[in-house]
């Protein structure tokens, strides 16, 4: 008997303990969704498999905090057991535990689980960035550390962050909320994050806190500046062309990233270096050096930026500056060219820059005087000073010369003498003296009088001292027109013959001056002849309607015209006429004066009234008077006859 108790009390006991298990186990039940993790929402999901009692009726659930104090209390109906369950306001990590219970007060085995709450936004995390600029070379980077602020119950899980140029990214998809793929760097702690290599100018940097529960804190904004391009130089004051003087050269630098702001000896500078001395430099964006000494220099700038880049490569810049300083030397040649005296020469030469090829002159005037030299028409070429003298228009005498030359680099000199030395003097004429007689006819007239559309032979002779000159050389006659002419002047050219004679003859025409000419050429001057005079009278014709006149009859009709050739309209029309009569025994008397027409005509009636004029053989002609603007000498129609009766 004692043996059976004993086996069913150890029956009893192992029952005991199972159902103890069981309800251990059954406690495991409860769980909620990522427990272990922490929650910003303070709903939690909960899946439950409770052991019930007898016919439970509702669900029982304490909330305990961390000191394990009830801090919320609450009941459900059955059917409600498992819907979420929103943790208290407070953040912080809590104990839920649940059981189920019949109308009885019966409970069923108990569950618990954690519900980790924290909405806590954390506060803005410690960023250091890079002061100034970098050089794009370098990796960016930017150092992040712990709010210095209590941090959040979830702890920091980490740092989220984005860089843009300003267009106001966010590190995380949900502004206030970050997933742990978008944590850029783990841990509390912070550390250095690299950027990576970004483009140039300014990048904004926006780092945000992200707690354990994945609240993100506002983000803080860093600027990364990046400039990796060396500054721009420019040199002001070089020239392509010679110089006569020092050079004042002017380097000026800009850099639109970092700048040019002067900062102290580390920062920004600029430099010219000339022909490999050591460079000047200044601080800032501007230096100034000078360049001196004749010769050939070779200049070099360049200029650091504010984030250290330096303009010695591919930006940098050169220069080849010339410098001449020294006049050039002028001369004129050692001797005059027999053939062509006239023909003045002076050479310009200059060791460095050279002649210049567009300035110079050549002067001239009368020997020991201290007159102003007169400037000559001056070719300029090659190093060469080409003038002409027209000794012709100069009178005789002694004549000194004068040569002005300049140098590419605009430095003057001037020269008097010739290069085997002696001043460059000239005694005038140079050429061969000649001379011109001419004139009409035999014995070269100077005045001949010819009848109106005569024509005259104009001759003459070109000699020198010594004698005629040869033939074929060019005579121009000049025939100068008195006023009222039409045409004013007309030229002939003609040649000499072998003795130097020349003769031409002269068209019908009005009173004229006639010259004969010789230009002169390289080797014998000019020569003018005296101007000769051919006085041309008009020709005038009068007539009469009838050769007798009756003593207080009809009139008279006197009608006439003027005959003249090469005459403007305007100098015929208007002449004054006079008509005159004569009979045995007695003078010219003028008795009307009439004016031609534009055709030279006139005509006028006359009434023989005198009884004293019965049996009178008269005689009457038109005379024309010396007048300004008529390019005739006076003259006077042939006489007509009438007979009074």
């Amino acid at each position: 008997m004692i043996q059976l108790r004993s086996a069913l009390a150890i029956l009893a006991a192992i029952a005991f303990i199972a159902v103890a298990d069981e309800v251990r186990a059954a406690s495991g039940n409860l769980s909620v969704e990522a427990e272990a993790t922490w929650h910003a929402d303070p709903t939690f999901a909960i899946a439950w498999d409770p052991i019930p009692p007898p016919n439970p009726t509702e669900a029982v659930y304490r909330i305990f905090d961390a000191q394990e104090q009830l801090a919320l209390a609450f009941r459900r109906p059955l059917h409600q057991a498992t819907e979420p369950i929103e943790a208290p306001a407070a953040p912080g990590v809590y104990r839920l535990e649940a059981w189920l219970e019949n109308g009885a007060g019966v409970e069923g085995a108990h569950s618990s689980a954690t519900l980790r709450f924290d909405d806590t936004v954390p506060a803005m995390p410690a960023v250091s960035q890079l002061a100034g600029w970098a050089l794009s070379a370098d990796d960016a980077e930017v150092s992040i550390g712990p709010s210095p602020d209590p941090p959040p119950p979830s702890g920091i899980r980490g740092y989220a962050l984005s860089v843009d140029r300003g267009s106001g990214s966010s590190p995380c998809g949900h502004p206030s909320q970050c997933e742990p793929a978008e944590i850029d760097l783990a841990g509390a702690a912070g550390g250095a994050v690299s950027l990576g290599t970004l483009p140039e100018g300014i990048s904004f940097v926006r780092v945000l806190a992200v707690s354990g529960a994945g609240v993100a804190s506002a983000p803080i904004t860093a600027e990364v500046r990046i400039d990796g391009s060396a500054p721009i130089v420019s040199l002001q004051g070089a020239s392509a062309s010679w110089s006569s003087g020092p050079l004042a050269l002017t380097a000026v630098a800009s850099d639109q990233l970092s700048g040019m702001a002067a900062a102290g000896p580390l920062g920004p500078f600029t430099a010219i270096t000339i022909d490999g001395a050591a460079a000047t430099s200044a601080p800032g964006n501007a230096v100034t050096a000078w360049v001196t000494g004749s010769g050939i220099h070779r200049v070099e700038y360049f200029a650091r930026d504010a984030a250290g880049n330096v303009a010695d490569g591919r930006a940098a810049g050169s220069a080849t500056v010339r410098i001449d300083a020294e006049p050039p030397r002028v001369a004129f040649v050692a001797t005059q060219d027999p053939a062509d005296p006239e023909r003045i020469e002076a050479i310009v030469s200059d060791d460095l820059s050279g002649p210049s090829d567009t300035r110079g002159s050549i002067g001239v005037r009368l020997a020991g005087t201290r007159a102003r030299f007169e400037q000559l028409p001056t070719q300029v070429g090659d190093g060469h000073l080409i003038a002409r003298w027209d000794s012709d228009s100069y009178p005789e005498g002694k004549y000194e010369f004068s040569a002005t030359g300049y140098d590419l680099a605009g430095n003057v000199g001037g020269g008097a003498n010739r290069t085997g030395g002696g001043r460059m003097v000239l005694i005038n004429p140079l050429k061969i003296a000649t001379a011109i007689a001419a004139g009409f006819g035999k014995g070269s007239k100077q005045a001949k009088r010819i009848r109106s559309g005569g024509r005259v032979k104009f001759s003459g002779q070109l000699r020198t001292r010594n004698g005629p000159l040869t033939a074929g050389l060019p005579i121009v006659i000049t025939e100068n027109f008195a006023a009222g002419a039409k045409p004013a002047r007309r030229i002939t050219l003609i040649q000499t013959r072998a003795d130097g004679t020349f003769s031409a003859g002269l068209a019908p025409g009005p009173s004229r001056e006639v010259t004969a000419s010789f230009a002169g050429n390289r080797l014998l001057t000019c020569a003018n002849s005296e101007p000769a005079r051919l006085l041309v009278p008009a020709a005038v014709r009068l007539r009469t309607s009838a050769g007798s006149a009756r003593i207080g009859g009809a009139p008279i009709v006197f009608s006439g015209m003027l005959a003249g050739d090469r005459v403007e309209p305007t100098a015929r029309a208007g002449l004054p006429v006079e008509l005159q009569f004569r009979f045995r025994g007695s003078g010219w008397r003028e008795f009307r004066t009439l004016e031609t027409d534009r055709r030279g005509r006139f005509h006028y009636r006359y009434r023989f009234s005198d009884d004293d004029s019965r049996g009178i053989r008269f005689q009457f002609r038109a005379y024309i008077k010396d007048r300004e603007g008529w390019p005739y000498e006076p003259s006077a129609s042939r006489p007509v006859l009438i007979t009074g009766r």
